[in-house]
């Protein structure tokens, strides 16, 4: 059985990466915005860069 990525727009707070992240690795949503906050902090803008590229390129569920 395949996996597939999907952003689900209901439980997202601003695009619904974070919830597709932890849906699709089983995992909860809060670690990985947490992850994500730090990453953004740390990175210099790149993880803004590619959440917003997945919220865009990313298929989602309504």
């Amino acid at each position: 059985m395949s996996r597939q990525f999907l952003i689900p727009k209901s439980q997202g707070k601003l695009m619904g990466v974070c919830a597709g992240i932890a849906n699709y690795f089983s995992i909860d949503v809060t670690l990985v915005r947490i992850g994500f906050v730090l990453a953004a902090l740390f990175g210099i803008g790149a993880p803004v860069l590619i959440y917003l590229v997945i919220g865009v390129l990313a298929p989602s569920t309504y």
